[in-house]
């Protein structure tokens, strides 16, 4: 049985994903290259070598178990994560005045992260139920009453990034469950009503970023506006073809900050150029394809809506980042997917290729 379902092994997605992999470690071992000033000698490429082999575990035992299990897992996970994310209100450890990690010892772990693939099954699970009627408008409640939580709980940290991803997974998965456009409008008028509230809301440096956004120019250069021009430097020097690998002037001498998280692609843009920007913007055009492809295929709709969900996390993710390396879209904490250091985003994106594999190899039903 299990030769047969290896026949519809996606080796196509599996070596996009380690394409991606590998650019994102040799982008961060030049980010950090030398290390900072004054300081001990930066070993992030080595433990985003860890995050990856501990990542392709989790990616492999998901591959190994039927997805269809995960909806009867659905309720206890989502709960799970919600306790995870209390916790980390309670007693997370902080970083740049916000606190979103658990101190395990081993390895800091990063709830939201977790949040993002659990919303994901919950929602596959509550629509799939629920696929012929979802024209009834207390069923895109229910959905939005799921998603409510774990937003609310990470905004509390505060991360807006990462609440506005929770959101989008939502209504992406929305959209493909086939709701009313009517009930969009609702929604929308919903959000609008709502947004005030939350600009008073968000934390002083959130509200000045937006603003930066809105106002280039504004902020200080030396403080707010900071980074996003090291970004543009170091985007617009790179030009067609980049300065080479290890030799950008504004990661390796340090002007650019967290340049092997938020800003990896800025390092990727002045060592690579305006072609390596393209590699990577295609790798990413290949995982969407291969997404819906495993959208397409599944034989279920709680496959297909994993599949969707999926897509549109690590694409808005990756959507988000390259916008605000290049001013398009205020700067907010998003990772690269794959590609920028992080051991919770890595390992759950990971994981997240094991359930698409885990869809498609399940497409077709076995035959004794």
């Amino acid at each position: 049985m299990q030769l047969r379902l290896w026949r519809h092994f996606d080796y196509l997605l599996l070596l996009n994903t380690f394409m991606l992999l590998g650019v994102g470690m040799a982008l961060i071992y030049s980010a950090t290259w030398g290390g900072e000033p004054g300081l001990p000698k930066d070993d992030s490429t080595y433990r985003q070598v860890a995050y990856a082999a501990a990542g392709t575990l989790l990616m492999v035992v998901a591959i190994f178990v039927d997805y269809r299990l995960l909806s009867t897992l659905a309720w206890p996970a989502y709960i799970a994560v919600l306790g995870l994310l209390g916790l980390v209100l309670v007693g997370g450890q902080s970083s740049y005045g916000a606190q979103r990690w658990l101190d395990l010892k081993v390895i800091p772990l990063q709830p939201s992260e977790l949040a993002k693939l659990a919303l994901v099954v919950i929602l596959s699970r509550y629509l799939a139920r629920r696929e012929n009627e979802m024209g009834q408008f207390r069923h895109v409640v229910g959905s939005l009453l799921i998603a409510v939580p774990p937003a609310g709980l990470i905004l509390a940290q505060p991360s807006l990034g990462t609440a506005v991803v929770l959101v989008v997974i939502w209504f992406c998965m929305l959209l493909a469950a086939g709701v009313r456009i009517r009930h969009i409008l609702i929604l929308i008028l919903i959000a609008l009503a709502l947004s005030p509230v939350l600009w008073f809301l968000m934390p002083d440096y959130q509200r000045g970023r937006v603003m930066q956004f809105l106002s280039p120019g504004s902020g200080d250069p030396l403080n707010e506006d900071y980074n996003i021009r090291q970004a543009l430097i170091s985007i617009g020097s790179g030009g067609l073809w980049g300065r080479g690998y290890l030799s950008g002037t504004q990661s390796q001498l340090h002007f650019l900050r967290v340049r092997h998280t938020d800003f990896i692609f800025s390092v990727l843009a002045e060592e690579f150029g305006f072609i390596g920007c393209l590699v990577l913007l295609s790798l990413f055009l290949v995982f969407l394809w291969r997404c819906l492809r495993v959208a397409a295929l599944s034989q279920d709709a709680f496959g297909r809506f994993l599949a969707i969900g999926i897509a549109s996390y690590i694409m808005f993710q990756a959507f988000v980042n390259v916008g605000m390396n290049v001013r398009l879209l205020p700067v907010v904490g998003m990772p690269l997917p794959f590609v920028s250091f992080g051991g919770s985003s890595l390992a759950t994106a990971l994981l997240a290729i094991g359930l698409l594999q885990s869809v498609v190899m399940r497409h077709k039903r076995l035959e004794f």
